[in-house]
Protein backbone atom coordinates (compact mmCIF):
# COMPACT_ATOMS: atom_id res chain seq x y z
CA UNK A 1 0.00 0.00 0.00
CA UNK A 2 1.08 3.60 -0.56
CA UNK A 3 -0.17 7.14 -0.32
CA UNK A 4 -0.19 9.44 -3.36
CA UNK A 5 0.85 13.07 -3.39
CA UNK A 6 0.30 15.55 -6.19
CA UNK A 7 2.51 18.63 -5.77
CA UNK A 8 1.70 21.69 -7.90
CA UNK A 9 0.60 19.29 -10.64
CA UNK A 10 -0.55 20.88 -13.90
CA UNK A 11 -1.51 19.76 -17.39
CA UNK A 12 -2.06 21.57 -20.65
CA UNK A 13 -2.73 20.36 -24.15
CA UNK A 14 -1.31 22.97 -26.49
CA UNK A 15 -2.86 26.28 -25.44
CA UNK A 16 -5.64 24.58 -23.48
CA UNK A 17 -5.02 24.42 -19.73
CA UNK A 18 -6.83 21.41 -18.22
CA UNK A 19 -5.22 21.44 -14.76
CA UNK A 20 -3.82 24.88 -13.86
CA UNK A 21 -1.95 23.53 -10.84
CA UNK A 22 -3.14 21.77 -7.69
CA UNK A 23 -1.94 19.98 -4.58
CA UNK A 24 -3.62 16.86 -3.26
CA UNK A 25 -2.84 14.04 -0.83
CA UNK A 26 -4.53 10.67 -1.33
CA UNK A 27 -4.21 8.69 1.92
CA UNK A 28 -2.86 5.18 2.19
CA UNK A 29 -5.42 2.36 2.42
CA UNK A 30 -8.45 4.55 1.67
CA UNK A 31 -10.76 5.14 -1.29
CA UNK A 32 -10.49 8.63 -2.74
CA UNK A 33 -13.10 9.58 -5.33
CA UNK A 34 -12.39 12.29 -7.91
CA UNK A 35 -15.85 13.72 -8.57
CA UNK A 36 -17.02 16.36 -10.99
CA UNK A 37 -18.78 17.08 -14.28
CA UNK A 38 -17.38 16.17 -17.68
CA UNK A 39 -14.30 18.19 -18.54
CA UNK A 40 -13.32 19.00 -14.96
CA UNK A 41 -9.95 17.19 -15.24
CA UNK A 42 -10.61 14.12 -13.08
CA UNK A 43 -9.62 11.51 -15.70
CA UNK A 44 -6.56 13.57 -16.64
CA UNK A 45 -5.44 13.51 -13.00
CA UNK A 46 -5.93 9.74 -12.85
CA UNK A 47 -3.94 9.23 -16.06
CA UNK A 48 -1.07 11.34 -14.71
CA UNK A 49 -0.97 9.17 -11.58
CA UNK A 50 -0.96 6.05 -13.78
CA UNK A 51 1.78 7.43 -16.04
CA UNK A 52 -0.41 7.50 -19.16
CA UNK A 53 -0.15 11.31 -19.30
CA UNK A 54 2.95 13.38 -18.60
CA UNK A 55 2.42 16.37 -16.26
CA UNK A 56 3.19 19.78 -17.71
CA UNK A 57 4.47 20.78 -14.28
CA UNK A 58 4.74 19.54 -10.72
CA UNK A 59 5.41 16.12 -9.22
CA UNK A 60 3.55 12.84 -8.73
CA UNK A 61 4.67 10.81 -5.71
CA UNK A 62 3.58 7.24 -4.97
CA UNK A 63 4.67 5.91 -1.59
CA UNK A 64 6.98 8.89 -1.16
CA UNK A 65 8.77 8.23 -4.48
CA UNK A 66 8.67 10.75 -7.34
CA UNK A 67 7.41 8.79 -10.34
CA UNK A 68 7.25 11.44 -13.08
CA UNK A 69 9.90 9.59 -15.10
CA UNK A 70 8.89 6.07 -14.02
CA UNK A 71 7.14 3.92 -16.69
CA UNK A 72 3.49 2.98 -15.94
CA UNK A 73 4.40 -0.69 -15.46
CA UNK A 74 6.85 0.16 -12.64
CA UNK A 75 4.65 2.53 -10.62
CA UNK A 76 2.86 -0.14 -8.59
CA UNK A 77 -0.53 0.97 -9.94
CA UNK A 78 -3.25 -1.13 -11.57
CA UNK A 79 -5.83 0.60 -13.78
CA UNK A 80 -9.40 -0.60 -14.32
CA UNK A 81 -10.87 0.98 -17.46
CA UNK A 82 -14.41 1.94 -18.39
CA UNK A 83 -14.32 -0.33 -21.46
CA UNK A 84 -12.90 -3.47 -19.71
CA UNK A 85 -9.89 -3.71 -22.14
CA UNK A 86 -9.87 -7.53 -22.14
CA UNK A 87 -8.03 -9.61 -24.73
CA UNK A 88 -10.84 -11.07 -26.89
CA UNK A 89 -8.78 -14.08 -28.04
CA UNK A 90 -7.87 -15.13 -24.49
CA UNK A 91 -10.05 -16.99 -22.00
CA UNK A 92 -10.91 -15.55 -18.60
CA UNK A 93 -8.12 -17.67 -17.10
CA UNK A 94 -5.61 -16.36 -19.63
CA UNK A 95 -6.74 -12.75 -19.16
CA UNK A 96 -6.33 -13.03 -15.40
CA UNK A 97 -2.93 -14.70 -15.67
CA UNK A 98 -1.52 -12.33 -18.31
CA UNK A 99 -0.01 -9.73 -15.89
CA UNK A 100 1.70 -12.56 -13.96
CA UNK A 101 3.03 -14.12 -17.16
CA UNK A 102 4.49 -10.77 -18.22
CA UNK A 103 6.13 -10.50 -14.79
CA UNK A 104 7.60 -14.01 -15.32
CA UNK A 105 5.81 -15.49 -12.31
CA UNK A 106 6.08 -19.29 -12.20
CA UNK A 107 3.28 -21.40 -13.69
CA UNK A 108 2.27 -22.95 -10.36
CA UNK A 109 2.04 -19.55 -8.65
CA UNK A 110 0.08 -18.18 -11.64
CA UNK A 111 -2.47 -20.97 -11.30
CA UNK A 112 -2.77 -20.54 -7.54
CA UNK A 113 -3.38 -16.78 -7.76
CA UNK A 114 -5.80 -17.08 -10.68
CA UNK A 115 -7.90 -19.58 -8.74
CA UNK A 116 -7.76 -17.38 -5.63
CA UNK A 117 -8.95 -14.28 -7.50
CA UNK A 118 -11.57 -16.22 -9.45
CA UNK A 119 -13.07 -17.56 -6.24
CA UNK A 120 -13.08 -14.10 -4.66
CA UNK A 121 -14.93 -12.58 -7.65
CA UNK A 122 -17.17 -15.60 -8.34
CA UNK A 123 -15.49 -16.23 -11.70
CA UNK A 124 -14.51 -19.87 -11.19
CA UNK A 125 -17.27 -21.30 -13.48
CA UNK A 126 -16.27 -18.83 -16.21
CA UNK A 127 -12.52 -19.45 -16.37
CA UNK A 128 -12.60 -21.22 -19.75
CA UNK A 129 -14.95 -18.75 -21.43
CA UNK A 130 -13.97 -15.93 -23.78
CA UNK A 131 -14.98 -12.28 -23.19
CA UNK A 132 -17.63 -12.47 -25.96
CA UNK A 133 -19.38 -15.17 -23.91
CA UNK A 134 -19.66 -12.97 -20.81
CA UNK A 135 -22.14 -10.34 -19.66
CA UNK A 136 -21.03 -6.75 -19.03
CA UNK A 137 -20.87 -7.31 -15.30
CA UNK A 138 -18.81 -10.47 -15.71
CA UNK A 139 -16.36 -8.69 -18.01
CA UNK A 140 -15.92 -5.91 -15.49
CA UNK A 141 -15.23 -8.43 -12.73
CA UNK A 142 -12.56 -10.02 -14.96
CA UNK A 143 -11.02 -6.58 -15.51
CA UNK A 144 -11.02 -5.99 -11.75
CA UNK A 145 -9.49 -9.42 -11.16
CA UNK A 146 -6.73 -8.78 -13.68
CA UNK A 147 -5.84 -5.61 -11.77
CA UNK A 148 -6.05 -7.28 -8.36
CA UNK A 149 -3.92 -10.27 -9.28
CA UNK A 150 -0.82 -8.08 -9.53
CA UNK A 151 -1.25 -7.10 -5.87
CA UNK A 152 -0.56 -3.45 -6.69
CA UNK A 153 0.09 -0.69 -4.20
CA UNK A 154 -2.64 1.44 -5.79
CA UNK A 155 -5.88 0.70 -7.66
CA UNK A 156 -7.02 3.28 -10.22
CA UNK A 157 -10.65 3.09 -11.41
CA UNK A 158 -11.63 5.19 -14.45
CA UNK A 159 -15.48 5.26 -14.40
CA UNK A 160 -15.56 1.43 -14.42
CA UNK A 161 -19.34 1.09 -13.99
CA UNK A 162 -20.70 3.67 -16.44
CA UNK A 163 -21.38 1.11 -19.21
CA UNK A 164 -23.50 -1.14 -16.97
CA UNK A 165 -27.21 -1.13 -16.22
CA UNK A 166 -28.46 0.14 -12.85
CA UNK A 167 -28.73 -3.24 -11.09
CA UNK A 168 -25.20 -4.25 -12.10
CA UNK A 169 -23.81 -0.86 -11.11
CA UNK A 170 -25.24 -1.24 -7.62
CA UNK A 171 -23.94 -4.82 -7.25
CA UNK A 172 -20.43 -4.04 -8.49
CA UNK A 173 -20.27 -0.82 -6.48
CA UNK A 174 -20.84 -2.88 -3.35
CA UNK A 175 -18.34 -5.48 -4.60
CA UNK A 176 -15.64 -2.84 -5.07
CA UNK A 177 -16.31 -1.49 -1.56
CA UNK A 178 -16.14 -5.00 -0.07
CA UNK A 179 -12.90 -5.87 -1.88
CA UNK A 180 -11.26 -2.61 -0.86
CA UNK A 181 -12.05 -3.27 2.79
CA UNK A 182 -10.71 -6.80 2.44
CA UNK A 183 -7.50 -5.80 0.64
CA UNK A 184 -7.00 -2.54 2.59
CA UNK A 185 -5.65 -1.04 -0.63
CA UNK A 186 -5.23 2.56 -1.71
CA UNK A 187 -7.76 3.34 -4.43
CA UNK A 188 -8.51 6.33 -6.65
CA UNK A 189 -11.93 6.22 -8.30
CA UNK A 190 -13.07 8.63 -11.03
CA UNK A 191 -16.78 9.25 -11.54
CA UNK A 192 -19.32 11.95 -12.37
CA UNK A 193 -21.97 10.02 -10.39
CA UNK A 194 -22.27 11.51 -6.91
CA UNK A 195 -24.21 8.44 -5.68
CA UNK A 196 -21.18 6.26 -6.47
CA UNK A 197 -18.95 8.80 -4.75
CA UNK A 198 -21.08 8.91 -1.59
CA UNK A 199 -21.27 5.10 -1.47
CA UNK A 200 -17.61 4.26 -2.08
CA UNK A 201 -15.48 7.11 -0.81
CA UNK A 202 -13.55 7.65 2.37
CA UNK A 203 -12.55 10.97 0.83
CA UNK A 204 -14.21 12.90 -2.02
CA UNK A 205 -12.35 15.48 -4.10
CA UNK A 206 -14.84 17.74 -5.90
CA UNK A 207 -13.34 19.23 -9.07
CA UNK A 208 -14.50 21.99 -11.38
CA UNK A 209 -12.51 23.24 -14.39
CA UNK A 210 -9.29 21.74 -13.05
CA UNK A 211 -9.63 23.32 -9.61
CA UNK A 212 -10.39 21.59 -6.30
CA UNK A 213 -13.61 22.99 -4.87
CA UNK A 214 -13.63 20.91 -1.67
CA UNK A 215 -12.04 17.80 -0.16
CA UNK A 216 -13.66 15.83 2.64
CA UNK A 217 -15.61 12.83 3.86
CA UNK A 218 -18.92 12.24 2.01
CA UNK A 219 -21.21 13.39 4.83
CA UNK A 220 -19.02 16.42 5.56
CA UNK A 221 -19.48 17.60 1.97
CA UNK A 222 -23.21 16.91 2.15
CA UNK A 223 -23.73 18.69 5.47
CA UNK A 224 -21.16 21.47 5.11
CA UNK A 225 -20.63 22.32 1.42
CA UNK A 226 -17.95 24.94 0.88
CA UNK A 227 -19.77 26.79 -1.88
CA UNK A 228 -22.78 26.83 -4.19
CA UNK A 229 -21.17 24.47 -6.69
CA UNK A 230 -20.56 21.73 -4.12
CA UNK A 231 -23.98 22.29 -2.53
CA UNK A 232 -25.67 21.85 -5.91
CA UNK A 233 -23.51 18.95 -7.10
CA UNK A 234 -23.67 16.77 -3.97
CA UNK A 235 -27.12 15.38 -3.25
CA UNK A 236 -29.98 13.95 -5.31
CA UNK A 237 -32.12 15.92 -5.82
CA UNK A 238 -29.87 18.92 -5.44
CA UNK A 239 -30.12 21.48 -2.65
CA UNK A 240 -32.88 24.09 -2.95
CA UNK A 241 -31.66 27.66 -3.42
CA UNK A 242 -33.54 30.86 -2.59
CA UNK A 243 -32.47 34.46 -3.21
CA UNK A 244 -31.20 36.43 -0.22
CA UNK A 245 -34.42 38.49 -0.29
CA UNK A 246 -36.06 35.50 1.43
CA UNK A 247 -34.09 36.11 4.64
CA UNK A 248 -36.38 38.83 6.08
CA UNK A 249 -39.27 36.35 5.70
CA UNK A 250 -37.55 33.70 7.85
CA UNK A 251 -38.34 33.91 11.59
CA UNK A 252 -35.15 33.22 13.54
CA UNK A 253 -32.79 33.76 10.60
CA UNK A 254 -29.37 35.23 11.51
CA UNK A 255 -29.47 38.99 11.86
CA UNK A 256 -27.08 41.13 9.84
CA UNK A 257 -26.54 38.55 7.12
CA UNK A 258 -24.25 41.05 5.39
CA UNK A 259 -22.92 39.66 2.11
CA UNK A 260 -25.36 36.74 1.92
CA UNK A 261 -26.64 36.34 -1.63
CA UNK A 262 -28.21 32.88 -1.60
CA UNK A 263 -29.99 30.68 0.97
CA UNK A 264 -30.05 26.89 0.59
CA UNK A 265 -31.80 23.93 2.22
CA UNK A 266 -31.97 20.19 1.49
CA UNK A 267 -35.28 18.57 0.41
CA UNK A 268 -35.46 16.63 3.70
CA UNK A 269 -35.23 19.85 5.73
CA UNK A 270 -38.68 21.08 4.72
CA UNK A 271 -42.19 19.74 5.03
CA UNK A 272 -45.57 20.34 3.45
CA UNK A 273 -47.82 22.40 5.69
CA UNK A 274 -47.26 24.99 8.41
CA UNK A 275 -44.32 24.95 10.82
CA UNK A 276 -45.30 22.85 13.83
CA UNK A 277 -45.60 24.02 17.47
CA UNK A 278 -42.22 25.01 18.82
CA UNK A 279 -40.61 24.69 15.37
CA UNK A 280 -39.01 27.79 13.91
CA UNK A 281 -39.62 27.71 10.20
CA UNK A 282 -40.27 29.72 7.10
CA UNK A 283 -43.76 29.17 5.75
CA UNK A 284 -43.94 29.84 2.02
CA UNK A 285 -47.42 30.34 0.65
CA UNK A 286 -48.67 29.68 -2.85
CA UNK A 287 -46.34 26.81 -3.73
CA UNK A 288 -47.84 25.00 -6.68
CA UNK A 289 -47.20 21.24 -7.02
CA UNK A 290 -45.73 20.51 -10.45
CA UNK A 291 -44.84 16.81 -10.13
CA UNK A 292 -44.46 14.01 -7.60
CA UNK A 293 -41.75 11.35 -7.77
CA UNK A 294 -42.97 8.31 -5.78
CA UNK A 295 -40.32 6.21 -4.01
CA UNK A 296 -42.48 3.79 -2.01
CA UNK A 297 -42.82 5.06 1.56
CA UNK A 298 -41.79 8.60 0.60
CA UNK A 299 -41.84 10.92 -2.37
CA UNK A 300 -40.16 14.00 -3.79
CA UNK A 301 -42.58 16.84 -4.47
CA UNK A 302 -41.49 19.33 -7.11
CA UNK A 303 -42.95 22.76 -6.37
CA UNK A 304 -43.09 26.14 -8.04
CA UNK A 305 -43.10 29.23 -5.83
CA UNK A 306 -42.66 32.96 -6.25
CA UNK A 307 -39.06 32.43 -5.10
CA UNK A 308 -38.25 29.71 -7.65
CA UNK A 309 -38.38 25.93 -8.17
CA UNK A 310 -38.20 23.79 -5.00
CA UNK A 311 -38.03 20.08 -4.11
CA UNK A 312 -39.33 18.64 -0.83
CA UNK A 313 -39.10 15.12 0.60
CA UNK A 314 -42.49 14.12 2.02
CA UNK A 315 -44.16 10.96 3.37
CA UNK A 316 -46.00 9.11 0.64
CA UNK A 317 -49.39 9.83 2.20
CA UNK A 318 -48.81 13.60 2.02
CA UNK A 319 -47.48 13.73 -1.53
CA UNK A 320 -50.09 14.47 -4.14
CA UNK A 321 -50.78 16.73 -7.07
CA UNK A 322 -53.05 19.05 -5.14
CA UNK A 323 -52.49 22.50 -6.58
CA UNK A 324 -51.43 25.15 -4.05
CA UNK A 325 -49.70 23.95 -0.86
CA UNK A 326 -47.80 25.48 2.03
CA UNK A 327 -44.18 24.73 2.78
CA UNK A 328 -42.34 24.96 6.12
CA UNK A 329 -38.52 25.10 6.13
CA UNK A 330 -36.31 24.27 9.14
CA UNK A 331 -34.28 27.41 9.88
CA UNK A 332 -31.62 25.40 11.75
CA UNK A 333 -30.78 23.55 8.53
CA UNK A 334 -30.31 26.63 6.33
CA UNK A 335 -27.04 27.21 4.45
CA UNK A 336 -26.03 30.81 3.74
CA UNK A 337 -23.79 31.60 0.78
CA UNK A 338 -22.06 34.95 0.37
CA UNK A 339 -21.19 37.00 -2.69
CA UNK A 340 -17.91 35.13 -3.07
CA UNK A 341 -19.70 31.78 -3.26
CA UNK A 342 -18.38 30.64 0.14
CA UNK A 343 -20.63 28.92 2.71
CA UNK A 344 -21.24 30.80 5.93
CA UNK A 345 -22.47 27.66 7.72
Amino acid sequence: MADIQLRSISKRFGDTVVIPGLDLTIPDGKVTVLLGPSGCGKSTLLRMIAGLETPSGGEVLVGGRVVNEVPPSDRGCALVFQNYALYPHKTVRQNLAFPLRMAKVGAAEQQRRVEEIAQMLELTPLLERYPRQLSGGQRQRVAMGRAMIRRPEVFLFDEPLSNLDLELRVRLRLEIARLQRQLKSTAVYVTHDQTEAMTLADQIVVLRKGHIEQVGAPLDLYRRPANLFVAGFIGTPRMNFLPAQALPMIPGAPAGAGEVRTVGFRPEHACLGEAGPGQVGLTLLDCETQAVEHLGDRAFCYLRSSLGELVVLAPEGEARLSGTVRLAVDVAALHLFDAHDVAQR
